[in-house]
């Protein structure tokens, strides 16, 4: 199989081998594959085809063919591109274009200059090569140092290693590091060559520096390699030979070069080492089997050379070769008799042993190797093997009897060498000594031996772990000593041992005297109590000057001090207490001038050691260095004192500055930087100190930059010093309010006592003085700078804390600035007002970001750019103009690439410079264009941000290295953060105005589609589990909610209109709920376009699986691209979210309750505020408040120290315990809480794809129906669980009342899936309800729901919508608009036989069988669901009253047996409703305006009253009758009764009241609604009192109510309303019905009926749009209004003319004031009804007749009754003409249904009109006067006659009896 890629290839072995969890078995399964494949791409490593002469005709012809694709087409910047790079890279021409093709891929060449297309392909090429190096590299450091990891799994990769060495891969790797070196082609190129290529951001890099680093790579690999395999003796002398020539051309300031030389000395030296002390005698040696390599390669380490470089490392590898020849000589003697050969052994031993000691080997490996800045600076694990190594190796020349000889001997020299001390030196030697030594003894071996093992365990402390040879070695080492060097340096090796506990207590053990009799602890304190008491008798004696401190003395004591400095840092707390009871001797020596300022040093760094041994010997040092140290004399800040005294200051600027060297100061400073740290008493705020922070910053880092440094480090050790200083004060003291108007009223400078250090030092930055400067500068010295002198120099990680410690105190000063400025200004301004008035400045703190050595700087870097892009509103106008916006965004864009690449996983967010980078984009969105945001993400900063076409392939930035990751969503265990953050950052630029243009643009390409595919990969993956990684459950819950707000989002605002954002939302829908209308195949989602689908067609399944896993898919996405389809993903999204939500109750630990501090403990977490207001709050990245864990401690250590005197010493112990368990409790509280708050945030995204899709995209989805059932019934599933919190199931239940709407709304949506598009009637009644048994079960679940145990009102609310909701969708399967008559026809005309009845049976029969399964659900559980609902009614909020009498309503509309009507009269529900309906309309004396939830109760309240009275008729009117509800409405003041008095009075009472009517007047309706449904008791009345009673009770309302009734009946009919002619309907239905048996004539009631007939009657109802209306669908409604106030008007007449007896006259008289009613109104009344009737009968016909004809009716036709019928809402333009037809036919259905109603009531007018007349023609003493009336009457009766049941759809036999009786009188009549 053909090797993989490297890039697949790196990724396959990172992702099993540096996880931060083992890998899974499909990684080791692939892992092992990938190596297997790879194998001969490793056999031949780096070896390429080179050029070919017909390979370069082919190129020349521009027509090229690669493997697996189509012909290629050049032009000729390709060819000469192609051509230039197998020129200058030796490689194969065809190769080169494909390098240019993978170029174009990765980066989009067209548009660029052909130099640039030539540097990224070749650094395209290059990269693929460290991808392979790397590659080999991770795999060959698995094997040799990650020990554990799976051993199975190692020896498998470690036998494919030996296998590839055995091919010879070794030989490449020495050859390549060889050549590569070489001015060729194939190495660092001609000098005539393209020097620079492009790397993987876009960035110029220098070829050669390239080729070094891969050069120190394979350097790497061949030292481990040694490790795996051993090397052959040709291995090991092309080693040699490559050595000497490393270190030749080596450096010191080349530190690459140095450490690929290291890279090669060690590979020999592990050779050595390892197959010296390998003790299997299977394996031969190097030396034992092969004498002429042995006596070869020995000759060649013994030959000497001039170059002391060269012969410094071949002095290393002879000191190897001699331990292996010691050894190895050792196993011969042990297996053979002494021979000739093993005596020339000895001898070849003992002469590299000389060497060795004359050349001092010891020496030059620590010094030019091991203490070298570029050996400190290597790779981490390369050092750590480098330095074991050495340790072995100097453990076996330490052990060896041989070598021991030799030491001895060494050391016997050592002691007898005289090496006097000279006088005091000005100045000191660097670390590895602590004076300059003079003479020859300073290169003595053994002095240079001790140095070299000290050096070792400095590095690796813990190789003295269990390592009793090298003890054994320093009890040997310690004895005799006669020489202060050897001293020197064996204290100096003590005090490395000492760097461990363990190590601390054994040297302390050794220096307690029994070991040696010269060297201990009595002698350290003896020394110093003699030259005190020397000094002070000099003193006494009044000498002119103290005596000379002899150098030798002062050495020995500073490496003394130095062991104990040691000792006391790292003893056992607990021990170390008992160790120096006395330190006071170490204070005696600091106040004598004479004393060398490094001895002073040594004595205060030692002194520092102690501060943390116990809080009392803290306070003792205070005194001391009170008592003993030197003073720090201070005046005022900017004066200085006139007289001089040997002071601090005067040491500092009088000694140490004339030595150039500055011990004392440094020590000085971090003695008292130590002890101000352990102060807990900050209530001074640093007042006290005052003194020392003068001397800090004026004295020392005032004229810091101006000193002169005999050694660098002192000078950064001296800063680094003061900025602690200033660090601490920043950090450690806060700055008030009072503090700031104080120091601002200060009207003359105060004493030092009155002055604050941190305000100081903020005044200092604010005006850009001393300090500013300073740190400035420090800043200036540029990352550049600051990386080579990382790289090159030993002080450089030095420099690089002094540049962190300066990029936080800006940080700092930043947090508090603003505050001081608005009262100082403007003398101290802002700290970006200071830095931007140089622009190098910024430029300068925001380049940081680029150095990636610390992370801490790239964080401060950040922080400060966040701040600053706060502030600076230009400040991307800033580096756009100092032209450094390309590098700031290539550098962003790298820090956060090897952020996403690294395999550490960081605990905290606060240091995750990913985090911050992607917080910096976030927080900058929406701040004023062009933003830090825009920038970063190369949009167009210098035109319109949101016409900018963002090309991220084109560009090197965040952007792309953001949507990269998030394509391939790779190692989701340690990134899942960041992917957290991006999903979160594309959503918030896809919700941005200005950026979501070209985001969306960008995102809804075929090539991202919004990451859809990632709903079945990342969204439906098993969570952690929550005890073994909750931060990563956390973060993937995170991701998981904005990947789905972001696809919300993209359904909700994309214009499908548009091809491409059609095809993203069909994405969307599919990857989320399954199959679309559209054919949108989850199969093309593997292949992009143009290639071929023959590998996934072609193949079996598990090929299928195998290639789905290549393209990056997960497994659930794999089987759903490969496997049957299972339910939709969005349920699967659902089942993730659902678990129990941990607790986050603020319940403290039970153990505080028996210390009584629980109290004080609950008023601190009560505290809303932050920790920078006095709180213990934070909020996090993600906006959850959280428990600050530091502040939190700091309150527990002042309540602690506040209780400490009040208890006992049992007591403090269980007080700290139970302080930890409540930091414990904290720390776990804040995971609770942010877990809960990631799962509410999760499901509160899945909520709104799922309710985006519902609304707006369902048209897209197919079996919508049964999807929104199943989301219905897994929501409310959800809602029922008992780990599903109130929070939750709010949402849930706002889910399910959307999909619950969508159903409602799909049962009358045109259903999809036929193959024709006519539409049928059967398409009207079928196909759209869910089974009864769905029903049932989605009811079952929505009481559970409404029944669980965690609940609120809120949640009710919701829960009581959805139940409503889920009624109306029960409650008629037929649309209420269209009646069953027109259905019966049109199914009679598109059917045979009795189908149509048959089909409209099992409809209502299904009704009802759901009905009665409803009613028997809610029964089971209706004590407790009337229970719940009446207890919202009464108590609950308005809202929930409200919304609980609506479901009590629609309860009645349900109930059978009046069940439910029973529940509510024995809990009084109605007599409550009632009662709040009265006091609301009866408040005559309160003008206050209600709350408008207050009359939406009223309002359910009156539908509720309603409800009884419709649904049980006449038994519920006599309910609400019998608990006097005609008495309560009565009392009611609908619209302001007029009251008896002035009326000017009435007038300002009647405006006061204007708001009061206004909320009243909706009322009016719903009152005479029920009034109405009372007169339905007349009629029904058995008793004639009964029916009395009900009469007088409405005629008493009617009298009482005067003014709403009289103002009702004289509105103005024309152009009334709906609302106005509903009202007008209802109070002549009353008053037709009762105030005939009113005898009182007093109100005017009679006579507005009777001019509301005379308007009426004289109305042409003949006509088509009588009632002037531009609305049909409003004139349809009104005009059936009318005909119903028609009606109650003629019956009114009727019942006066047959139960009054009452005779109207023929017509209007001359003399009469009032108008009655007369027989020729009602005759015109029957001629207008007559042409009415045959109006509305034609219309239904020609309704029906196009309802038969529609589908044949063309697309603009069907509009066009789209349009009358006013639905053009209901359309788009892209539904088709069946679905349109679907919506014309309801519509015209609904029409033919009303036309049905008013011919109905258009009848019945006409039979009481003919009664009417003929009750007058039966009448003699009126039949004498009608003759002339019967003329106009006859034509009337005749055109009555002529109307047809056929038209009228009714039967008219009655009709027409009645019609042809009045003829017949007529005609008598007008014979008389």
């Amino acid at each position: 199989m053909a090797p993989p890629p490297p890039r697949e290839l790196l990724a396959v072995i990172e992702a099993a081998l540096l996880g931060p969890a083992p890998p899974s078995p499909a990684q080791r399964v692939e892992l092992l594959h990938a190596v297997r494949d790879a194998a001969p791409a490793f056999r031949s490593l780096l070896s390429y085809p080179g050029p070919k002469a017909s390979d370069r005709t082919q190129v020349e012809s521009k027509e090229v063919r690669l493997q697996d694709m189509p012909p290629i087409t050049l032009d000729d910047t390709d060819v000469q591109t192609a051509l230039k790079l197998s020129d200058e890279l030796n490689l194969n021409e065809i190769e080169c274009v494909r390098l240019l093709v993978d170029a174009n891929r990765e980066w989009v060449l067209y548009g660029r200059e052909p130099l640039e297309i030539y540097r990224l392909a070749a650094g395209l090429w290059y990269m693929e090569r460290r991808d392979l190096i790397t590659s080999l590299y991770i795999l060959l450091r698995s094997v040799v140092l990650d020990q554990g990891r799976d051993a199975d799994l190692m020896f498998e990769i470690q036998n494919q290693m030996e296998a590839l060495f055995s091919d010879g891969l070794r030989q490449r790797i020495i050859t390549l590091v060889k050549e590569l070196n070489r001015e060729e082609p194939a190495g660092i190129g001609r000098p005539s060559s393209e020097r620079y290529v492009l790397d993987f951001r876009g960035a110029i890099v220098e070829r050669r520096a390239i080729v070094s680093r891969e050069r120190l790579s394979l350097s790497h690999c061949l030292a481990l390699s040694a490790l795996i395999k051993l090397m052959s003796p040709k291995d090991v002398k092309d080693v040699f030979s490559i050595l000497k020539d490393c270190a030749a051309e080596a450096n010191e300031n080349t530190s690459v070069e140095l450490q690929i030389t290291y890279g090669v000395l060690f590979s020999l030296v592990i050779t050595f080492v390892s197959d010296a002390l390998h003790t299997s005698h299977e394996k031969t040696s190097l030396s034992s089997y092969d004498s002429s390599f042995r006596h070869e390669f020995h000759d060649l380490v013994m030959r000497t050379g001039n170059n002391m470089t060269v012969e410094g490392f071949v002095g290393v590898v002879r000191l190897a070769w001699t331990i292996h020849l010691m050894l190895t000589q050792d196993r011969n003697s042990s297996r053979d008799t002494l021979t000739n050969a093993s005596s020339r052994d000895m001898s070849d031993i003992w002469s590299c042993l000389e060497i060795i000691c004359r050349q001092n080997a010891f020496e030059f490996l620590r010094e030019r190797v091991l203490k070298t800045a570029a050996y400190q600076n290597d790779d981490e694990d390369i050092v750590y093997m480098y330095t074991a190594y050495t340790h072995k190796l100097m453990m076996c020349f330490l052990s060896h009897p041989t070598s021991r000889d030799k030491i001895k001997e060494i050391k016997e020299k050592a002691m007898t060498a005289l090496s006097p001390y000279g006088p005091p030196r000005d100045r000191r030697e660097n670390s590895g000594t602590s004076g300059e030594q003079i003479g020859q003894a300073a290169n003595q071996p053994f002095t240079s031996l001790l140095e070299l093992v000290r050096e070792i365990y400095q590095k690796e402390p813990e190789l003295v772990h269990g390592n009793e040879e090298l003890w054994t070695f320093v009890i040997y080492a310690g004895e005799d000593h006669t020489n202060t060097q050897t001293l020197v340096a064996f204290l100096g090796l003590l005090s490395t041992l000492a760097s461990s506990e363990v190590g601390a207590a054994k040297v302390y053990e050794l220096l307690q005297g029994k070991t040696y009799r010269s060297v201990g602890w009595s002698t350290l304190f003896d020394c110093i109590s003699i030259y005190e008491e020397k000094f002070k008798k000099s003193i006494q004696s009044s000498a002119s000057m103290l005596p000379d401190f002899p150098e030798g003395d002062a050495q020995a004591l500073v490496a003394y001090l130095a062991v104990l400095q040691k000792v006391v840092e790292n003893g056992n707390p607990a021990e170390r207490r008992k160790w120096f009871p006395d330190i006071e001797p170490l204070f005696k020596l600091l106040s004598y001038e004479n004393v060398p300022p490094y001895l002073k040093g040594a004595l205060r760094n030692s002194i520092t050691a102690f501060i943390k041994v116990s809080p009392l010997l803290k306070d003792a040092i205070w005194s001391y260095l009170e008592q003993y140290d030197l003073p720090v004399v201070t005046a005022p800040l900017g004066h200085h004192t006139a007289t001089q005294i040997y002071d601090m200051r005067f040491e500092l600027n009088e000694v140490e500055a004339r030595r150039e060297s500055y011990p004392s100061t440094i020590s000085f400073l971090r003695l008292v930087n130590a002890l101000i740290a352990e102060e807990r008493n900050i209530s001074d705020k640093g007042r006290r100190f005052m003194g020392i922070f003068k001397f800090v910053y004026e004295d020392v880092f005032g004229l810091f930059p101006q000193r002169a440094y005999a050694d660098p480090q002192e000078k950064w050790e001296l800063a680094l010093a003061c900025l602690e200083h200033f660090h601490m004060v920043l950090s450690i003291y806060g700055v008030k309010d009072d503090d700031i108007y104080a120091a601002a009223s200060a009207s003359a400078p105060s004493s030092i006592e009155s002055q604050l250090p941190v305000l100081e030092l903020l005044k200092d930055f604010m005006s850009g003085k001393v300090a500013f400067r300073n740190v400035m500068n420090i800043i200036l010295m540029g990352v550049d700078t600051l990386i080579n002198e990382r790289t090159t120099q030993t002080y450089g990680v030095l420099l690089e804390k002094t540049v962190h410690l300066s990029l936080e105190i800006f940080i700092l000063i930043m947090e508090r600035d603003l505050a001081l400025a608005d009262v100082f200004r403007p003398v101290y301004q802002p700290l970006d007002v200071i830095l931007a008035q140089n622009h190098r400045h910024i430029i300068a703190l925001l380049e940081f970001v680029r150095y990636d050595y610390l992370p801490q700087i790239q964080q401060c870097s950040i922080k400060i750019m966040g701040i600053l892009s706060s502030r600076i509103v230009g400040l991307v106008q800033l580096l756009l103009k100092a032209d450094v916006a390309k590098t700031v965004i290539e550098d962003y864009a790298s820090c956060l690439e090897f952020r996403f690449d690294d395999f550490q996983v960081i605990e905290n967010t606060k240091d995750d410079v990913g985090v911050l980078i992607l917080q910096l984009l976030l927080d900058n969105i929406c701040r004023p264009a062009p933003n830090i945001t825009h920038l970063l993400l190369r949009f167009d900063v210098n035109g319109s941000i949101e016409r900018t076409v963002l090309k991220p392939k084109s560009h090197y930035s965040c952007l792309k290295i953001i949507l990269d990751n998030l394509e391939k969503v790779t190692k989701p265990d340690i990134n899942a953060i960041l992917h957290e953050f991006s999903f979160q950052l594309l959503y918030e630029l896809c919700l941005d105005p200005l950026t979501c243009g070209p985001v969306m643009d960008l995102l809804s390409t075929k090539k991202y589609q919004f990451f859809s595919k990632h709903v079945g990969t990342i969204g439906v993956t098993a969570l952690p589990k929550r005890n073994s990684n909750q931060s990563l459950r956390i973060s993937m819950l995170h991701e998981r909610a904005w990947l789905l707000k972001m696809l919300a989002l993209a359904l909700h605002v994309s214009d499908i209109s548009s091809s491409v954002y059609r095809e993203a939302c069909l994405a969307i829908l599919h990857h989320t709920f399954g199959h679309c209308v559209e054919n949108f195949k989850s199969a093309n989602l593997l292949h992009s376009p143009g290639t071929s689908t023959g590998i996934i067609d072609g193949s079996t399944h598990r090929n299928k699986m195998y290639w789905a896993a290549r393209m990056g898919y997960g497994p659930e996405l794999r089987r759903d691209l490969v496997g049957p389809r299972a339910g939709p993903r969005v349920l699967e999204l659902l089942e993730v979210v659902q678990f129990r939500c941990p607790d986050t109750s603020m319940k403290c630990p039970q153990l505080l309750s028996n210390l009584r501090v629980e109290s004080k403990i609950e008023e601190i977490l009560r505290n809303p505020a932050t920790s920078e207001f006095g709180g213990v709050y934070y909020y996090s990245e993600r906006g959850d408040r959280l428990i600050d864990l530091d502040s939190f401690h700091e309150k527990l250590l002042q309540m602690s120290q506040e209780l400490n005197s009040q208890l006992s010493e049992s007591e403090k112990g269980e007080l700290k315990d139970s302080f930890h368990h409540l930091l414990k409790w904290a720390w776990r509280y804040n995971k609770n809480l942010e877990e809960q708050a990631a799962q509410l945030h999760m499901l509160t995204g899945w909520s709104q794809i799922v309710e985006v899709a519902v609304s707006r995209r369902m048209s897209l989805l197919e079996d919508r129906s049964q999807l929104l059932f199943e989301l219905l019934d897994a929501s409310l599933s959800a809602t029922t669980s008992p780990d599903c919190s109130v929070k939750m199931a709010y949402v849930l239940t706002n889910v399910a009342l959307t999909c619950m709407a969508k159903l409602r709304d799909e049962r009358f949506i045109c259903p999809s899936g036929a193959d024709s598009d006519a539409v049928t009637c059967l398409d009207i009644i079928s196909a759209k309800q869910l089974s009864n048994a769905a029903c049932n079960s989605l009811l079952f679940k929505l009481v559970m729901a409404i029944m669980r145990n965690e609940s609120s009102e809120t949640l009710r609310r919701r829960q009581y919508a959805l139940l409503l909701s889920y009624f109306q969708y029960c409650r008629s399967i037929l649309d209420s608009d269209v009646p069953p008559s027109v259905l019966r026809f049109v199914l009679l005309e598109e059917q045979d036989g009795d189908d149509d009845e048959l089909a409209i049976q099992k409809v209502l029969r299904e009704h009802n069988e759901l009905a009665r399964a409803n009613f028997s659900i809610i029964r089971k559980e209706a004590q407790a669901v009337i229970d719940l609902v009446t207890r919202d009614a009464i108590h609950g909020s308005e809202a929930g009253k409200a919304i609980s009498f609506y479901v009590l309503d629609t309860l009645i509309s349900v109930d059978h047996d009046k069940y439910f009507l029973n529940q509510l009269q024995s809990r009084g529900i109605l007599r409550s409703c009632l009662s709040d309906v009265t006091n609301y309309l009866s408040k005559d004396s309160s003008f206050s305006t209600e709350s408008s939830q207050r009359f939406c109760t009223i309002e359910a309240q009156f539908s509720l009253l309603l409800r009884i009275s419709h649904h049980y008729g006449k038994h519920g009117s006599q309910i609400l009758l019998s608990m006097g509800a005609l008495q309560n409405l009565s009392s009611c003041n609908l619209i302001g009764l007029q009251k008896k008095g002035h009326s000017r009075v009435i007038s300002n009472i009647v405006k006061e009241r204007s708001g009061e009517i206004d909320k009243k007047k909706p009322f009016v309706a719903p009152i005479l609604r029920i009034v109405t449904s009372f007169t339905s008791l007349v009629d029904s009345a058995d008793f004639l009192e009964v029916k009395n009673k009900i009469v007088r009770e409405i005629v008493d309302f009617a009298k009482q109510h005067q003014s709403v009734f009289n103002s009702i009946l004289r509105e103005n009919l024309s152009g009334a309303n709906l609302f106005t002619l509903e009202r007008l309907n209802m109070v002549v239905y009353i008053l037709s019905k009762v105030w005939s048996y009113e005898e009182n004539e007093e109100f005017s009631y009679v006579q507005d009926l009777f001019s509301m007939m005379r308007y009426l009657f004289s109305l042409d109802f003949g006509s088509l749009n009588f009632m002037q209306s531009p609305n049909m669908i409003e004139n349809q409604k009104s005009e059936l209004i009318v005909f119903g106030l028609c009606f109650s008007l003629v019956s009114y007449l009727y019942f006066l003319a047959t139960k009054k007896n009452m005779r109207f006259q023929v017509s209007d008289g001359h003399n009469g004031d009032q108008q009655q009613p007369t027989l020729q109104m009602v005759s015109d009344l029957l001629n207008s009804i007559a042409l009415a009737l045959e109006r509305v009968g034609e219309e239904k016909y020609l309704l029906l007749n196009k309802i038969r004809d529609l589908n044949e009716l063309s697309r603009k036709e069907v509009d066009e009754i789209i349009k009358v019928c006013m639905k053009q809402d209901c359309i788009s333009p892209n539904d088709n003409i069946r679905k349109r037809r679907y919506i014309a036919m309801i519509d015209l259905c609904c029409m033919a249904g009303n036309r049905d109603q008013i011919i109905t009531l258009l009848l019945q007018i006409a039979e009481c009109s003919t009664i009417i007349l003929l009750v007058h023609f039966h009448d003699e003493a009126c039949a004498k006067d009608l003759s002339s009336f019967s003329d106009d009457l006859l034509p009337v009766l005749e055109r009555l006659e002529h109307l047809k049941e056929d038209k009228v759809g009714r039967s008219l036999k009655l009709f027409h009896r009645s019609v042809t009786t009045l003829k017949e009188m007529t005609i008598r009549s007008m014979d008389l």
